[in-house]
């Protein structure tokens, strides 16, 4: 089973997203890491850079700030991440800059992924949300913040970031996906 991780990011400096901690956070998880990295107005591209992984395969990319509408330009730069992830993989692990995984789920998401991998009929792998409130100390719960969201999907050209890259969708259609007893986490300052 091949595994390749993908995220974006723009401007992680200057808005302090914990991009390092997101990729290295599914990193042990995957084979390669393929991060956008959009044109910024501070070091953020040499902040990548710095992680000096093997795995890690940057795409430089220009955001089209007249899709900020809606979230759409989120969308459009995840789909540019999973368009450039070519090779022969299994299962696509997207994280966002914000988020990170607490190491002691791979585990559990390392079985899910073997355990789907021949089933075609599972496009994904739904995980849960802890959303953190200010601090470490405050988990956040409310009908606004999502409690769920996909974050590992089959390799599918067909599948494509919705939205505002919150999920995924294929020709249109929600994804076929299992749900694992995992946590990505999320701090809400």
């Amino acid at each position: 089973m091949k595994v390749c991780g993908f995220t974006i990011v723009r401007n992680a400096i200057k808005y302090s997203y914990p991009v390092i901690e997101s990729i290295k956070s599914i990193l042990p998880l995957c084979d390669q890491m393929v991060v956008a990295v959009g044109k910024s107005d501070d070091e953020t591209l040499n902040l990548i850079k710095s992680i000096n992984d093997e795995k890690i395969v940057i795409v430089e990319t220009v955001w089209d700030d007249s899709l900020r509408k809606d979230g759409l330009v989120l969308s459009v730069e995840t789909n540019k991440a999973l368009d450039a992830i070519v090779g022969e993989y299994d299962w696509c692990f997207y994280i966002q800059a914000d988020e990170v995984l607490h190491e002691k789920y791979h585990p559990v998401i390392k079985s899910e992924m073997e355990r789907w991998a021949n089933d075609k009929n599972v496009e994904g792998l739904l995980f849960k949300y802890l959303h953190f409130w200010g601090t470490f100390d405050y988990v956040g719960v409310s009908r606004k913040w999502y409690r769920r969201e996909i974050r590992i999907v089959r390799h599918d050209s067909r599948i494509r970031s919705y939205k505002d890259a919150q999920g995924f969708r294929k020709d249109d259609r929600k994804l076929n996906v299992k749900l694992i007893d995992a946590y990505i986490s999320l701090w809400l300052g």
